[in-house]
């Protein structure tokens, strides 16, 4: 004969109130994040702002140099242009930019104005034009540097940063 079990109320509510006593105790022991686990995530956050935050600072640089190269571009072209309607002369930017800012008469007839006005070098702020032909350093008291010589020069024009380096770039 078999023997059955005898489930009894009383033994059902014991082994109840047992496994509520484990489940609650499974639930408190994890409920948390141990000291090392929050020490890792720490750890790979501290990495991340390592690699992260040096990219970003050199962001602003980049957009800087990336003006610059923009505004040299149509400055070059505003130049050009006058040359080809000036009969191949120069404007004498070394002065001031009234030349491309301002209008002027050729054989006749009036052109310009080619800018708005006069530009400012994103990298230190300057506007002021040195006559030169790129390959020695102007100095930090000029923002461009104008290849003019007495309007035999070639009309290249080239950026300087900050520490008056000239910026070739094209």
């Amino acid at each position: 004969m078999r023997r059955r079990r005898n489930f009894s109320p009383r033994r059902q509510a014991g082994n109840a109130a047992l496994q509520e006593a484990s489940v609650m105790k499974t639930r408190k022991s994890t409920r948390g994040f141990t000291l090392v686990e929050i020490l890792i995530v720490v750890i790979i956050l501290g990495i991340l702002a390592a690699i992260v935050i040096p990219q970003f600072t050199n962001a602003s640089q980049d957009a800087r140099r990336s003006s610059l190269s923009s505004q040299l571009q149509t400055l070059r072209s505003q130049i050009e242009l006058y040359k080809l309607q000036h009969g191949d002369q120069l404007p004498d930017l070394v002065t001031d930019w009234t030349p491309l800012t301002g209008t002027s008469t050729f054989g006749g007839q009036t052109f310009g104005p080619y800018m708005q006005s006069a530009p400012s070098n994103p990298l230190n702020s300057r506007s002021n034009v040195v006559d030169g032909d790129g390959s020695a350093a102007a100095g930090s008291a000029c923002g461009f540097v104008y290849d003019y010589n007495g309007g035999s020069g070639t009309g290249r024009i080239f950026g300087t940063d900050t520490d008056g380096t000239t910026i070739f770039v094209e």
